[in-house]
């Protein structure tokens, strides 16, 4: 399993937004040397990328509520705090698969009766990160049952997956950064 690496470049892109603001929480009570205006440019340059990957991404964040843009040279800002947004956040904002649905399995044959198509989503807490293939034959004892074998494996270890990441805020990624 891999996730795609524009989550890492959002969480970057996010951590970027408040350590480099001036008037970030975080810069609150801190030497402000470190602060530049945080545009598209600045951001490209600390994450090693193009530039319209970082406005693609923060375009998601945006729509996500997690960053506010501003035209011109203005740059950018969280949205909200910094403890109040998790990698979880963040994962939702940037990733493609559809989120917030019921668990859903229905089942469609194919035209011959030996293909079943299942469709599955975690529980209305996101995204399916485990794709399962669509066509299992129905007349083969394994493909018939590989959904009743591996699916509460798969929403299990997406839950706890969501859970660590819901538990990790960018304050606390701010917080090593100091050390």
């Amino acid at each position: 399993m891999q996730i795609p690496s524009r989550f890492s470049i959002a969480i970057h892109i996010c951590l970027c937004v408040e350590f480099f603001n001036q008037d970030s929480e975080f810069n609150k009570h801190r030497d402000k040397k470190h602060c530049k205006k945080v545009t598209g440019e600045a951001l490209a340059e600390s994450v090693g990328v193009n530039s319209v990957i970082v406005r693609n991404i923060l375009a998601l964040l945006k729509n996500a509520g997690l960053v506010s843009i501003f035209r011109g040279s203005k740059g950018a800002k969280l949205a909200k705090n910094a403890k109040d947004i998790s990698l979880l956040d963040i994962f939702y904002a940037v990733e493609s698969t559809p989120k917030n649905k019921d668990f859903l399995k229905s089942e469609a044959k194919s035209k011959e009766g030996i293909h079943k198509e299942s469709v599955y989503t975690q529980e209305k807490t996101g995204y399916t990160l485990f794709r399962f293939h669509t066509n299992p034959n129905l007349l083969c004892p394994l493909g018939k049952n590989i959904h009743s074998l591996l699916d509460s494996h798969f929403i299990k270890a997406q839950r706890v997956l969501e859970e660590y990441l819901a538990s990790v805020k960018l304050s606390d990624l701010l917080k090593k950064l100091q050390k």
